[in-house]
């Protein structure tokens, strides 16, 4: 059991604490700026999961990254790719389909690819959304300039 963020060994207790709270290991300092994040933007957990996924995957992402316009959850500048993780996409309004799509084509003006995840598809199939996104990134990779 070690942090994913410093390699640390992590004890019992905040093995514990961060698996129970954010699904991912932790070690007490990281753990804490995580929860500052989660507090400050509102990142949901799976974006969490997903981008420490994403890093063990090799992938090099970024937790809430500014766009310009707003805070994405998770983004792979190297390939222009923003990830939203979608935690309403059940109850979803016209007018916020509408942002969504205002969203999108803002990124897209600036050369960002945005994708949006139910936040169901991290929680259950972790595994698979990574190499989903992987190939995703490959792809990207191969018909564009890497920057």
């Amino acid at each position: 059991m070690t942090c994913l963020e410093c390699k640390k060994n992590l004890t019992y207790v905040d093995h514990k604490n961060a698996m129970d709270t954010l699904g991912v290991e932790l070690c007490a300092r990281h753990k804490t700026l995580i929860d500052k994040l989660i507090r400050k933007y509102g990142t949901p957990i799976q974006a969490i999961q997903l981008y420490y996924g994403l890093k063990k995957a090799g992938a090099n992402p970024t937790l809430e990254w500014w766009d310009g316009k707003k805070s994405v959850d998770i983004a792979i500048s190297r390939v222009k790719l923003n990830i939203e993780i979608d935690t309403e996409y059940q109850m979803i309004t016209h007018n916020r389909a509408i942002t969504h799509l205002e969203e999108t084509m803002h990124s897209f003006k600036n050369g960002f690819t945005t994708i949006r995840i139910p936040h169901d598809l991290v929680t259950h199939y972790l595994n698979e959304t990574v190499t989903n996104i992987i190939g995703i990134t490959e792809g990207l990779k191969a018909n564009i300039r890497v920057i």
